[in-house]
């Protein structure tokens, strides 16, 4: 019987065989193709979940600003209380005035086409009532609705700037709202010859209500992504600063930073281990954000959409005169500088040089070492000097483009210039676990010293969060970078500041310019006071350009008069003596 048995199993024996290795076979194939498959359809999971809860959401056309607040501001090391006390004033100064009522008809919100300027008589100079160097130019902005007529509360987002495009000059001016549907600016005049006002509506006060909402009750319409692999296996989860949590979703992996306390979480894989990360990239844009009606606030023709003059759009600015004194540097309406002949003349601070020969550039940098630390608009700044300059060779670290790290050195002149991201928010295409880094941690680890320069430029990647996770991130970095600066004097620290952008109806909901002007004003309060730290005025340098685009990276005539102002405070100009 036993031998009858064998002999019945030895004739299946090859049927077996093919089943087992049909199964091996396909698993195989499938776990080969899991890790796409998860980033397609963990995204559309994400975005279902989403669309589900949002149906249980009050339909109106605005929804209340209070409803649903993030708790992403509650995670991290706790602030002490002189810096809770320095929270509280900061997001108070960013307060930004709402519409009297939620649900306020398109038709009565604000309307560029029917909205106008007017400049304002000059005030009189010796006698004359003229426009002259060291004066200032007043407007009055006249906000109306699209039946027409006059709004009677402010809010609206405006810039305004004054130009000169044929003698290369130009001057952003500051507005000033009065809340009744007027706005003042002042701009100052520090040129002489023909020059053109320029008004802008942003975006009006009932779309920075809709954007607020987003900021703080949307911090998910951007998206994060982690691989895990371990083996064959592979599976991706989504990644944020705060996930939902619950008995339906799955469990969590935490990779809150030891040292900041910084938090970051994924949902934990299925089969794998949270320690088998192996990347982060950004997931995606999440959709149908808007309601109809507040859809109808973000339309290509009302999103960055001049406002036209009442009457003349331009003056003549004559010389000064002898008595007539400057503009003075305390008075808060004057920028940080202005454009004249192309090249960025600074108010105060170092005298601008112009570095046009890579010779000066290397010169100057010589014997440094230059840290770059942040986001692609500070990337730009590795960029221009490692192909402006030839002496410098680029180090190949096997870094996926755009990403980084890169490194680039002149071992004749010991030069080294490095660009390393900032840690998670970040919205790169994928980054490698292993150079997920905070900057205040990169901070710690730098010795410092007079040979020694620091860029830094975080902003643009904290837009679609609340701004109290910015201030978090800002705290920990000026905390660093005050270490920094006790043990090493002499470091020279650059922070660059936020720049308006090219917007329109889907880019305002994740990276609007009133997201990025809030981080400005906090990013310049938090380190103005900062003794050894520059601020570079991007906003300005951006806005008051008489011909080049508002762009999130700006074209090469902006990134040169960035690098030639910071260069001009590593190796500034030798004043002359004056004679006794």
């Amino acid at each position: 019987m036993d031998t009858a048995m064998g002999g019945n199993l030895s004739k299946y024996a090859p049927i077996f065989l093919v089943l087992a290795l049909s199964g091996v076979i396909f698993l195989l194939r499938n776990i080969h193709s899991l890790e796409r498959w998860n980033c397609q359809s963990v995204s559309s999971l994400y975005q279902l979940q989403s669309s589900i809860s949002s149906a249980f959401k009050p339909s109106g056309p605005f929804l209340p600003l209070d409803q649903n607040h993030s708790y992403c501001p509650n995670l991290g090391q706790e602030a002490s209380g002189e810096e809770a006390h320095e929270e509280r004033y900061l997001l108070e100064s960013i307060s930004w005035p709402e519409p009297p009522a939620l649900g306020v008809p398109v038709r009565q919100s604000s309307d560029p086409a029917r909205s106008y300027f007017v400049i304002q008589p000059p005030t009189a100079i010796s006698g004359q009532a003229t426009w002259r160097v060291g004066g200032k130019l007043e407007v009055l902005v006249h906000i109306q609705n699209f039946l027409g007529q006059p709004k009677r509360y402010g809010g609206d987002f405006l810039l305004a700037r004054i130009r000169s495009p044929e003698i290369g000059a130009g001057a952003s001016g500051w507005v000033v709202d009065r809340q009744d549907g007027l706005y003042a600016v002042e701009l100052p005049l520090l040129w002489a010859g023909a020059a053109q006002v320029e008004v802008t509506l942003v975006h009006s006060s009932e779309a920075v209500a809709v954007l607020r909402r987003l900021r703080e009750e949307r911090p998910d319409r951007v998206f994060f992504k982690s691989l895990f692999r371990s083996g064959f296996l592979s599976e991706t989860t989504i990644c944020n600063l705060c996930l939902p949590t619950g008995p339906r979703q799955p469990a969590l992996c935490n990779y809150t930073d030891p040292h900041t306390g910084e938090p970051w979480y994924c949902y934990k894989p299925r089969m794998l281990d949270c320690d088998t990360r192996i990347n982060h990239a950004k997931g995606g844009y999440k959709k149908h954000l808007l309601t109809t009606t507040e859809s109808m606030l973000f339309l290509s023709s009302t999103i960055k959409a001049p406002v036209q003059a009442l009457g003349m759009d331009n003056i003549t600015i004559l010389p000064a005169v002898k008595e007539q004194s400057l503009v003075r540097r305390d008075e808060k309406f004057l920028p940080s500088g202005y454009y004249y002949q192309g090249s960025w003349r600074p108010l105060a601070g170092s005298p601008m040089q112009q570095f046009n020969d890579s010779s000066a550039i290397t010169q100057c940098l010589q014997g440094k070492l230059f840290y770059m630390y942040g986001d692609s608009t500070v990337r730009q700044w590795f960029e221009y000097l490692n192909a402006f300059v030839p002496e410098l060779k680029e180090i190949n670290l096997h870094s996926p483009k755009n990403v980084g790290p890169f490194m680039a050195v002149d071992s004749v002149h010991n030069i080294m210039l490095k660009y390393r991201c900032h840690g998670p928010p970040i919205r790169f295409s994928t980054v490698s676990s292993s150079e997920l880094r905070y900057v205040a941690n990169e901070l710690d680890g730098l010795p410092g010293g007079h040979d020694t320069i620091v860029a830094l430029s975080i902003w643009s990647h904290f837009s679609t969060f609340p701004v109290e996770v910015y201030l978090r991130r800002l705290r920990h970095i000026r905390r660093a970078l005050a270490r920094l600066l006790d043990r090493a004097p002499g470091t020279l620290v650059v922070v660059r500041t936020a720049n308006p952008q090219k917007l329109d109806p889907e880019v305002s909901l994740y990276n609007s310019d009133w997201f990025s002007v809030q981080l400005d004003s906090v990013l310049r309060a938090m380190f103005r006071s900062l003794r050894g730290v520059v601020l570079l005025d991007a906003w300005d340098m951006t806005l008051a350009h008489p011909t080049q685009p508002h762009l999130l990276h700006p074209p090469p005539d902006i990134v040169k008069n960035m690098i030639d102002l910071i260069l001009s405070h590593i190796c500034p100009a030798k004043q002359e003596k004056k004679k006794s």
